[in-house]
This record gives C-alpha cells, sequence and structure tokens, in this order.
C-alpha cells in the first residue's frame, strides 16, 4: 500500500448524542486500517437536509468531532487527527480540506475513504477542488470506498438517484470554474450552503428513507 500524508474521511451524518450511521463507521474503521502512522482528517460540519443534533450543553454536534471521538476511542491518537467544521456538503469538503489542512501542511500523497454510494461524487469533486489553480503542490489522489451494507434498500435506492442528480449538476461546475478565486467567488456567492444570507438549510427536499442516508 502507498504511504499517504493523511486520510481524508467525509462526513455522512450523525445523529442524537454524537451517535454515528453504520456507513460512517465503516469508513473509519477502514481509515483506522489503513492509517498506520497517517494523519487522520475527518470532513464535515453537518448537512443542509437536517438540523444538528445537540450535546448536553445545546451546542451542535459536528460530524467530523463525533468523528474524531470514534478515532480516538478505536486507539487513534490525538495529535494525528484534524477536523474540519466549515462544510455542508462533498464540494464543501474537498475545498475546506484543501485549504485550512492540505495546502498550510503541505500534504501531498492523499487518500479519501468514502462509501460505495458515494464514491463517484467523491471523486469527482475532490479531483476538481484540488486541480484548481494556482496549486502550491502537485497533489496525488487516491480514493476508496466501503461497503453499503447495513443501509435499508429503499433508502439506499433513493440515496444512489440523489447521486447521479447531484453528479450531472457537478460536471457543468466542473468545465466552467478552473481556478480558486472562480471557485470561492460561485462558493459564497451562489451555493446556498455557504451564501451569506441566503442560506438553503432545509430548502431542498430530500425526505422520507433518503433523508435517512444523511
Amino acid at each position: 500500500m502507498p504511504q499517504y500524508d493523511a486520510i481524508l474521511i467525509p462526513g455522512g451524518g450523525v445523529r442524537e448524542g454524537g451517535e454515528l450511521p453504520s456507513w460512517v463507521k465503516r469508513r473509519l474503521d477502514r481509515a483506522v486500517q489503513l492509517g498506520a502512522q497517517t494523519c487522520m482528517i475527518t470532513l464535515s460540519a453537518g448537512t443542509t437536509h437536517r438540523p444538528p443534533p445537540l450535546d448536553k450543553s445545546s451546542f451542535p454536534i459536528f460530524e467530523s468531532v463525533a468523528a474524531a471521538r470514534y478515532l480516538i476511542d478505536a486507539g487513534v491518537p490525538t495529535n494525528r487527527i484534524l477536523t474540519e467544521t466549515q462544510s455542508y456538503d462533498t464540494i464543501g469538503n474537498a475545498f475546506f480540506s484543501r485549504v485550512i489542512h492540505i495546502d498550510p501542511q503541505r500534504l501531498r500523497r492523499l487518500l479519501v475513504v468514502t462509501s460505495d454510494f458515494h464514491l463517484s461524487r467523491t471523486q469527482e469533486a475532490f479531483k476538481w477542488v484540488y486541480s484548481l489553480t494556482p496549486r502550491t503542490l502537485e497533489y496525488e489522489l487516491d480514493f476508496e470506498s466501503v461497503s453499503d451494507a447495513g443501509i435499508d434498500e429503499s433508502a439506499l435506492r433513493g440515496r444512489e438517484e440523489k447521486e447521479r442528480q447531484s453528479l450531472a449538476d457537478l460536471a457543468d461546475l466542473t468545465e466552467r470554474i478552473t481556478t480558486l478565486r472562480d471557485f470561492h467567488r460561485w462558493l459564497f456567492a451562489d451555493h446556498q450552503a455557504y451564501h451569506a444570507v441566503h442560506r438553503g438549510f432545509g430548502e431542498k427536499k430530500i425526505s422520507g428513507a433518503t433523508l435517512r442516508t444523511y
């Protein structure tokens, strides 16, 4: 196996009390299995599709922080764990991981571990964001997915369809936006998860079984 500078684990939901869904635990377990002495970077504040659970002091539980605690419980030293608590989608996972951790620490060889249902969009989003110019590093990006076993079949079908739609939307963006400056402008002016005023939390009509995968 190649020696990676960091393993990145996208968020995939968090439940009451900081409990993680089975598919997120599977990503983290695989990262631990592969990690050796590698830096682990857990990603995501949460999702726009549902409000976050709150801790005992009524503060939100970030997905990446819940994931970091899971890694600590699995024996990963705290000095090998970094969290990213700004993103609310896969595109944000890629952008904020790059500008907050990867570039400042000059982490070049990267592995992203996610779920089978999420792999195609994750690959496209990360390859796009990490190709934006100017680049301070020549990144080496690898991807690995873990099984979707245990996800309710109707929920998985709905999520796979949502992933196909989002992947199609992503294709137009990757052709239009090729620089960090233009991406930054688009993210904070047009993307409703990050817009200063028109933040689209709860506005996307995802419900029922599909919502259970967030």
